[in-house]
């Protein structure tokens, strides 16, 4: 099938003039040679922006590799326990003095540039943290603690005993320079426990038994024995979801398991203190259930009094 034709419009032979007042550019669309890479200089060699890029992308993934190797071998390390230990049924392994080694803050909090190292915990009133305010009266014993207690506006009124159970407010309070650790405890209306410590470098810790576990590696008193270890965070546990939260069964199958496990040692997990002790008798003491328990649990809950780290407890549970 045949096509009508249309006359051209110009000739073929037309000559365009091209201005003369613009600098003239090479054609690159007949230049010979490779892909666009190859013209990114007109020397021919690559851009060193390109180069930079690609060194940095190598290094990289060298740091991953090298970071990968190095997860995998701790992979082959650690094991993981099995969530339904018992803790009463472990071997009991050598105690060692839960209080009697060396901490270093640089090593435990990073290095200090100056600025004093401030614990700042916010806590509801209406439960207050006992296991923490022992644990506050040990590291005063161990460091120069700065202690300091606040009301936040979203707490209407906060009993006396409360107000004052760091003790008593330091006379030098003004030269922080001199201390080298910071307790404050905010009394605020919070549904959980919040401890906050450097908030450019770690997040908030929340819960009583984490901040516990927190500040009781600042004593340099955590146990080296992997077992032994396992059985503190069992107790505190125990203690925490069934003791302070559980119900009346709950409670009764805990004072067995204490009964039992301090009929063999003085302390729960052999001679010394720990944290474990520290824990389970602050919730013991907070759920009302110590006129009540076993013989074991009474004897063990007088020697925590008589070390004379509880007293800052007992008044507040009047």
């Amino acid at each position: 099938m045949s096509m009508y034709q249309v006359k051209p419009v110009c000739g073929g032979d037309m000559k365009v003039d091209l201005p003369t007042c613009m600098y003239t550019l090479p054609n690159v669309h007949a230049q010979q040679g490779g892909g666009c890479g190859d013209h990114a200089l007109q020397n021919g060699e690559m851009d060193p922006a390109l180069k930079a890029l690609e060194a940095r992308q190598d290094e990289i993934m060298r740091k991953l590799y090298e970071l990968k190797a190095a997860v995998d071998g701790l992979a082959k390390t650690v094991t993981t326990p099995d969530a339904d230990l018992d803790a009463t049924t472990l071997s009991q392994s050598p105690a060692v003095s839960a209080f009697t080694g060396t901490a270093d803050l640089d090593s435990l909090l990073g290095k200090d540039l100056g600025a004093l190292r401030d614990i700042v915990i916010n806590a509801n009133p209406a439960s207050p943290p006992l296991s923490l305010l022992v644990l506050h009266g040990l590291l005063c014993q161990r460091y120069r603690v700065l202690s300091s207690v606040h009301v936040h506006s979203s707490v209407s009124s906060v009993p006396p005993q409360l107000l004052s159970c760091l003790g008593p407010r330091h006379t030098e309070s003004y030269t922080r320079h001199r201390f080298q650790l910071g307790f404050t405890l905010i009394w605020k209306d919070v549904p959980k426990l919040q401890m906050k410590f450097n908030t450019q470098s770690m997040c908030p810790i929340e819960g009583e038994a984490n901040v516990a576990r927190f500040l009781f590696r600042l004593l340099a008193a955590d146990p080296q024995d992997a077992v032994t270890a396992t059985q503190v965070d069992s107790w505190v546990d125990m203690a925490m979801f069934q003791l302070a939260e559980g119900g009346s069964k709950e409670r009764v199958a805990v004072l067995r398991s204490l009964n039992s496990a301090l009929g063999r040692s003085p302390w729960l997990l052999g001679q010394e203190l720990t944290l474990a002790d520290i824990v389970c008798a602050c919730c013991l003491l907070q759920a009302g259930q110590a006129a009540s328990a076993p013989a074991n649990v009474q004897r063990w809950l007088q020697s925590c009094r008589n070390l004379g780290h509880f007293d800052c407890v007992y008044p507040l549970l009047q």
